[in-house]
């Protein structure tokens, strides 16, 4: 049972430009997101909240790969499959090529699996485990992060993680099944 409901359509008109300003573009006609419609219940803050999600979407200086990596151990850590599931139909999957081991990987698997062969990729998620536990990182993760990243980098890295530890507690919260589309979040580390 979800503890707080999406707001449902007919929408304000407020709202319904909130909404499709959220949405990907190019998703004309989509029901909008039910996070995005949990966010819209308080449209001060979801207008306030856009801005940083837009930015860590739509003009990062990480790669998408790293992102992505850093978006799927999060939140799968944080155990919301919502949008584990999310990201890795929409980005994963498509955009980054992800394997299925390497998918299932960052649910239910650890950095140090043999399906990452890359020490960076390693590193990544590393960091999302780290900041998960520790709110911190280590020396060793640090140097290796650094041979590749500066701190613009690392700092979009920090806040990236966080951003979808905030977006967890709200689906957590608000108890939202998962999006019909998106890949199913194995039960493994399913918090329900």
């Amino acid at each position: 049972m979800v503890r707080i409901a999406p707001v449902e359509p007919p929408y304000e008109p407020a709202v319904t430009d909130m909404l499709s300003k959220w949405m990907p573009p190019g998703n004309d006609g989509i029901e909008p997101l039910a996070l995005f419609r949990v966010l819209a219940i308080h449209s001060d803050l979801f207008g306030r909240m856009r801005p940083l999600g837009a930015g860590l979407l739509g003009k990062p200086r990480l790669t998408v790969r790293e992102r992505e990596l850093l978006i799927a151990r999060t939140t799968a850590r944080s155990g919301a499959g919502y949008e584990w599931g999310v990201h890795v139909t929409s980005f994963a999957r498509p955009q980054v090529g992800l394997s299925e081991a390497q998918i299932r990987s960052t649910a239910v698997g650890s950095p140090d699996d043999d399906v990452w062969d890359d020490e960076h990729d390693r590193a990544v998620l590393r960091l999302a485990d780290e900041l998960h536990e520790t709110t911190s990182i280590s020396d060793e993760t640090m140097r290796v992060l650094r041979e590749r990243w500066s701190d613009d980098l690392l700092l979009e890295a920090v806040i990236c993680c966080g951003w979808y530890r905030l977006l967890s507690g709200v689906i957590n919260v608000a108890d939202l099944e998962s999006e019909t589309w998106a890949e199913p979040f194995p039960l493994a580390v399913s918090p329900r």
